[in-house]
């Protein structure tokens, strides 16, 4: 949910009315790799675990976040060693800032295979508008 570096300047005297959101969602396996598995903080089964499999349950999602028979995981190709820096320049978020702008990181999504189909390639997005697809949840234990 993010907002343009205009947009959240309306809060620049009353801090209620900067519109909330962060942009980083492009950016967060290769941020959370880069700062956790690579850094030596978390294991690669902690880094899917916490990216993938939690996500998943919280939010009700059964056929998400695991690959096995009956899933409609998506699949991330990743490669754990390029590094890159993040920038505005470069991101692909309708926004005109980062928050991490300058920041180098370990670790690069190359591929995304969504329901099957090749739907990022080496920085490019294939999908087009509306190729999305509603997922319902399902109730949730609050435990």
């Amino acid at each position: 949910c993010p907002f343009m570096w205009q947009q959240k300047l309306m809060g620049k005297d009353d801090f209620s009315k900067i519109p909330n959101g962060h942009p980083a969602i492009e950016h967060r396996m290769e941020l959370l790799y880069s700062e956790g598995v690579h850094k030596g903080k978390i294991t690669l089964n902690k880094f899917v675990e916490v990216a993938c499999t939690n996500p998943a349950k919280i939010f009700g999602l059964p056929n998400k976040g695991t690959l096995a028979v009956g899933s409609d995981a998506d699949i991330v190709i990743f490669d754990p060693n390029e590094t890159h820096t993040l920038s505005a320049a470069t991101h692909h978020m309708n926004v005109d800032y980062s928050a991490y702008e300058g920041h180098a990181v370990t670790g690069k999504v190359k591929k995304v295979l969504l329901r099957g189909r090749l739907a990022i390639d080496d920085n490019k997005c294939l999908m087009e508008k509306g190729e999305g697809r509603f997922v319902k949840r399902t109730k949730t234990s609050s435990v």
